[in-house]
């Protein structure tokens, strides 16, 4: 059965910024004389918003975060991210073909809206998203609360039953399934867990161009 509103995680589901973003912080918390591997801010920090991701990083250190390092750190993300960063692999020709089917869709992300505005325009689609751009700092708590999806489906006037969700994270995974939503879980990434993406309620795919089929356009 066809969705009534597909809703899109940003990072890693439509730009390819999760790679780059994990390691620029590996190299922002050396600064901070925090050892973690890129497998492990794969694992405990992508898909927070960046208020958790802090609370995470603290918790770590034992102490509280310089107060310059979250701006020295998202400058360094913003930085790479305008030269290297892309779209996702096959997700544009998805957008397009949901506009064709006239298929309602959003984005619902933990980053700030400014973060998606540059993402978004570094790789040419923001057109394809203005008016449709929802953030968790809209809401009171981000993933793996279901807040940020329930509130993209109320403005965008649909019901969570008939919403599916397109993440990469398991802490979006559970987010969108806490919200009553099924989930797609990409996993071209690499260093995508598909077991855990699974075991959190996501339906695993990794390959772009499936997604038209299993979201019934096929």
């Amino acid at each position: 059965m066809r969705p009534s509103l597909v809703i899109f995680d940003c990072d890693g589901v439509l730009v390819d910024s999760e790679r780059l973003a994990a390691k620029s912080m590996e190299e922002s918390l050396r600064m901070l004389g925090l050892d973690m591997t890129y497998a492990e801010i794969r694992r405990e920090l992508v898909g927070l918003s960046w208020n958790d991701t802090i609370i995470k990083i603290e918790e770590r250190l034992g102490s509280a975060v310089p107060e310059d390092w979250p701006q020295r750190a998202q400058q360094q993300d913003r930085e790479r991210f305008l030269s290297d960063l892309q779209a996702v692999p096959g997700v544009r020709s998805v957008i397009d073909r949901l506009r064709s089917e006239a298929m309602p869709y959003c984005v619902a992300s933990s980053g700030e809206p400014s973060k998606m505005n540059a993402t978004l325009g570094a790789t040419d689609m923001l057109h394809l998203f203005e008016g449709l751009m929802f953030s968790a700092t809209m809401v009171e708590r981000g993933k793996p609360h279901p807040d940020i999806f329930l509130y993209a489906a109320e403005q965008m006037g649909h019901g969570p039953d008939g919403c599916v969700v397109i993440e990469d994270s398991v802490y979006g995974v559970r987010a969108g399934r806490a919200a009553g939503m099924r989930v797609f879980a990409y996993t071209g990434d690499p260093h995508s867990d598909e077991k855990m993406l699974a075991e959190a309620g996501g339906e695993p795919f990794a390959d772009m161009a499936d997604l038209p089929r299993l979201l019934g356009l096929v």
